[in-house]
């Protein structure tokens, strides 16, 4: 049986946090438990639904305000969206907040805490280190903003935990919300 209380999920923190890591692991616990479970990877938008953008700070919110409406309208019809992006400013969050606030959907901001020099020492993608070599400016947290949530719904400590524990962390708190 499906469960269809829906709510947005939205995992914030520099790159290589961890937050697509840790939302996938979500997703499938939350799919074993019959949950309908949708995963809004900040990568995957960026090449689909909003090809052709930069990474202005304009470009930026146009990017996290799409992916809001798009979580909303998921959240609105019963599915769990996970939303693990960047979104390195507090007005962007702010706004996808106040819309799910405005058609009475759950939003829960995550911040995924995890310190740069842990996000440089995985950096899945090589961008820390072609900052580094200075082929690349205009990273979050290195040399563009990085706007850390003041009061997030929960935040999550990484450094020193395994994915696993960290799922369960978010999972039992979601718990306590009736979400999972």
């Amino acid at each position: 049986m499906l469960i269809a209380i829906g709510a947005t999920v939205w995992l914030t923190g520099l790159p290589s946090a961890g937050k697509t890591t840790l939302a996938l692991a979500l997703a499938e616990r939350l799919r074993a438990e019959g949950h309908r479970v949708e995963v809004l990877d900040g990568d995957e938008i960026r090449e689909f639904l909003s090809k052709g953008l930069g990474f202005s700070r304009e470009d930026r919110h146009t990017n996290v305000t799409r992916i809001g409406f798009v979580a909303q309208k998921l959240a609105a019809n019963g599915v769990k969206v996970l939303a693990p992006v960047i979104a390195p400013y507090a007005d962007s969050r702010a706004a996808v907040r106040e819309r799910h606030n405005a058609a009475g959907t759950e939003f829960l901001e995550i911040h995924v805490a995890t310190p740069v020099e842990l996000c440089s020492e995985r950096d899945v993608k090589g961008l820390y280190a072609k900052q580094a070599a200075g082929e690349i400016s205009g990273l979050t947290g290195i040399d563009d903003p990085y706007e850390a949530p003041e009061n997030p719904e929960l935040r999550i400590q990484t450094q020193g935990h395994a994915v696993a524990e960290s799922a369960a962390e978010l999972h039992a708190f979601l718990a306590e919300r009736g979400l999972a």
